[in-house]
């Protein structure tokens, strides 16, 4: 017989009977029927009378019919539709056939262990995941305590120490009455309560006020197209030097 493995008090085992873990429910997903309300009321308890706020009927029309709107088929009658036999272009109609099985898709050689008693036999498929009564928790799910240090269980441990900062509580650093030292006030300047010695200001230059807008040159005036005082400017113009009517000047030398 092997020995027996204990960890800790508690020895591992398998149950002696089916447990509500290795069983999967829905959990709480189910909720609680109202008590108050008409619709949905929980059936365990008394429900009292309601009232519905419904507005009032509408007046039904004295005349409902929709009027002579429909054309009606001369050749309906009374019996049915009075016509002579006639042929209509239509398709054949297809009958629907069911597929049943024939000799060749069943198997009886293979029914031998279902008709007859068999031998015990090992399948290899995956394991279920519905219903598992190996779920509970093996040797390496368990996490042994620690036997060196401060914090060992079951065990006397020696006294340690820490290595932390110095606390500002009740050390000798510890100010008691919270007032301010010399450092927390602002030093007064001397300018406030003496003359003002003079002081100069890296400012821009002082420009004086003025007119910036653009002004036209020399260069931009054209006196030569000037008409307001002339009747039209001055043109040049290519014709000749003198005129055709004019006498010219004809001077006898001797």
């Amino acid at each position: 017989m092997a020995e027996e493995v204990w960890v800790g008090t508690w020895r591992p085992h398998r149950p002696r009977g089916p447990i509500m873990a290795l069983y999967s429910g829905p959990g709480p997903k189910y909720l609680i029927p109202p008590t108050t309300g008409f619709m949905k009321h929980t059936p365990t308890k008394l429900r009292a009378p309601a009232y519905s706020f419904r507005g009032a009927p509408m007046l039904l029309a004295e005349n409902c019919s929709p009027g002579p709107r429909y054309s009606v088929n001369p050749k309906i009658l009374r019996t049915g539709k009075d016509i002579g036999p006639a042929y209509s272009i239509l398709g054949r109609y297809h009958t629907k056939t069911t597929l049943t099985p024939g000799p060749g898709d069943y198997f009886p050689e293979k029914s031998t262990k279902y008709v007859f008693d068999s031998a015990p036999s090992h399948s290899i498929s995956a394991r279920t995941k519905t219903f598992r009564v190996d779920s509970t928790p093996g040797p390496a799910a368990y996490v042994l305590p620690v036997e060196m240090g401060a914090r060992t269980v079951g065990k006397t441990s020696q006294p340690s120490f820490s290595i932390k900062g110095r606390s500002k509580l009740g050390s000798f650093r510890d100010d008691l009455h919270k007032t301010p030292g010399p450092a927390a006030y602002r030093q007064t300047d001397v300018q406030l309560t003496k003359l003002k010695a003079p002081q100069y200001t890296m400012a821009a230059r002082v420009e004086p006020p003025g007119d910036k807008t653009l002004k036209p040159g020399p260069g931009a005036h054209s006196p030569e197209k000037v008409t307001l005082t002339r009747p039209c400017a001055p043109v040049v113009t290519f014709g000749i030097k003198h005129s055709d009517y004019m006498t010219p000047l004809v001077v006898d030398v001797e």
